[in-house]
């Protein structure tokens, strides 16, 4: 038999015993990609039936449309709880987030103004290269980057701890830069620098800054890389 027919008849043995709840571990996560259509056709049969029946899978769209309940887990932890609407659309928690868009994520500290940048320039590429990030996207990266950390906030910031977060979404080719920093409002996007300005609006789609005075990084800018 094949992968899906055994676990179609597997499926068929337990509900012999007409249990009051089923445990479903990663069903189809073994299986030929052609199969997995069946099984899951006869899941959301059986979920028809008014059966409960608990799933482990990674499949997010399949879990979207069958479950009416969902519970994110990550190392044993349960993240995050709630409708699928709640879960997949509007996620409260950032590891919930990341997972269910399929980010990936690179995460770089500043320090000090003598920080790393030859490093930092390593690490971005390094994930530019893991993320399978198009060269165009990975240039403007390393633009973004340099611009607002070297020549717009590191000569002005008293308090230079930056924490840059970058996430791309391979499913969209879209790319995101979050900065934050701390100290008095300093909105870079209305700086003196000119030229740096210049060189960010072309690389980016949109680029906005927020200030909230009681966080320790009370100063963020996003910017949306131009694909």
């Amino acid at each position: 038999m094949s992968g899906g027919q055994k676990q179609r008849v597997a499926i068929a043995r337990t509900l012999a015993t007409d249990p009051e709840l089923i445990l479903l571990d990663e069903p189809t996560s073994a299986l030929d990609p052609t199969m997995v259509g069946e099984v899951q056709a006869v899941i959301r049969d059986l979920a028809g039936t008014g059966k409960t029946m608990m799933i482990v899978t990674h499949e997010m769209n399949f879990a979207r449309s069958i479950c009416n309940r969902v519970f994110y887990m990550d190392q044993g932890i349960i993240l995050e709880d709630g409708t699928p609407e709640q879960v997949f659309s509007h996620p409260l928690n950032e590891q919930t987030r990341r997972f269910v868009r399929k980010l990936k994520v690179l995460e770089l500290l500043i320090e000090s103004r003598e920080y790393d940048f030859a490093g930092a320039g390593t690490a971005i590429d390094l994930y530019c290269l893991r993320s399978n990030i198009p060269p165009r996207i990975k240039y403007r990266i390393h633009l973004v980057f340099e611009e607002l950390v070297q020549q717009i906030l590191l000569p002005v910031l008293d308090r230079t701890a930056i924490h840059a977060a970058m996430e791309y979404s391979e499913d969209q080719e879209t790319a995101t830069i979050t900065f934050a920093y701390g100290g008095e409002r300093f909105d870079p996007t209305a700086g003196e620098n000119d030229l740096a300005r210049t060189v960010l609006t072309r690389s980016v789609n949109e680029f906005t800054y927020n200030y909230t005075g009681d966080e320790e990084l009370s100063n963020t800018v996003c910017a949306v890389i131009r694909p």
